[in-house]
């Protein structure tokens, strides 16, 4: 089979229920239409398209289904955000490691309430996006949820810093570094928040890091990284430097890419057999934070599938050639 068969397989082995905001089509024509424009990113006419194509819109409509409109645009801002950063990184003249490290100083400062982004390690649209897209979650969520959001986005960057570095220096990951590392550079960890930003339900901080709940995180994070990491193999195998789950585990087994790309797939089956014992045995926390546990639980199935389903339905990979797998 090809990667794209592969990838289309475990999607309809897939056993989380896709679901899709009514408002996903005309928060995308706000998207494309106000405010992608409104930034006057210094984007050609190709690479405006190419972004508009992506559907970031459509992707968040996944993961939160039930989002007012309104709300829903405020995800789409900030997914957005993420996206353009995660191109900055991948793209040929990619931020350096230093870049990075000023970047993630200067944004978590931003989250935290602190002085207003400086114009180093951000431009000046991807500055004014993230301001305006952090505003309402600033102005209507709790300090401790704030703080949380802040971290995991510090999180994330640290992880994107520390793949800059290990780019920059031509260290290739092991499997097992490599999966810790994803978990950070897939900024999984940040959506997983925003649901209670769309309920206004935020968990209190012991059970939002239990440990089964955590076990859950985990697991839905590597679901949707590795069907990423499928999904952008032929990019990632001229650009990453070895940061792809496919090509650490052909290097670390030592087998032909094709062997690689089944080995990765089985690995993924495996993480969801597990993903679903996992969800089915999170325990009650009684009738005042069920609601919300249950929240955070579909959000992150919502993540899965959504990466599932958006993956197969947005041009960001469309442009990757097939690698026949060796199944």
């Amino acid at each position: 089979m090809t990667t794209g068969e592969v990838l289309r397989s475990l999607r309809a082995e897939c056993p989380i229920p896709s679901r899709l905001s009514p408002y996903a089509e005309r928060v995308q024509r706000w998207l494309d239409g106000e405010l992608l424009p409104s930034l006057d990113l210094p984007l050609s006419a190709a690479a405006h398209q190419r972004l508009e194509r992506a559907r970031f819109a459509q992707y968040a409509a996944r993961l939160y289904p039930d989002a007012t409109e309104g709300d829903l645009r405020v995800i789409t801002a900030l997914f957005t955000w993420f996206f353009l950063v995660d191109d900055l990184c991948d793209r040929p003249d990619r931020l350096t490691p230093d870049d990075v490290r000023a970047l993630r100083t200067e944004v978590v400062i931003l989250l935290r309430g602190g002085a207003r982004l400086r114009h180093t390690g951000l431009t000046g649209p991807l500055r004014r996006l993230l301001v305006r897209a952090w505003r309402e979650p600033r102005r209507r969520m709790p300090a401790r949820w704030r703080n949380r959001f802040a971290d995991a986005v510090a999180h994330h960057l640290d992880g994107t810093w520390r793949e800059a570095a290990g780019k920059a220096a031509g260290r290739r990951p092991d499997v097992a570094g490599y999966v810790e590392l994803r978990r950070a550079t897939s900024a999984a960890y940040v959506s997983y928040p925003l649901v209670e930003f769309v309920t206004g339900r935020p968990l209190p901080d012991p059970v939002y890091h239990h440990p089964l709940l955590t076990r859950v995180a985990d697991t839905g994070n590597d679901l949707l990284s590795w069907y990423n990491d499928l999904a952008s193999l032929e990019r990632d195998r001229v650009t990453s430097g070895g940061h792809n789950l496919v090509l650490a585990i052909a290097a670390e087994e030592r087998v032909p890419l094709e062997v690689a790309v089944d080995l990765a797939a089985d690995r993924w089956r495996e993480s969801m057999r597990r993903f679903v014992a996992l969800r089915a045995a999170v325990p009650s926390f009684g009738p005042a934070l069920d609601e919300a546990v249950t929240d955070h639980l579909d959000v992150v199935a919502n993540a899965v599938r959504g990466t599932v389903d958006w993956t197969l339905e947005s041009a960001r990979y469309a442009d990757a050639h097939p690698v026949r797998a060796a199944g």
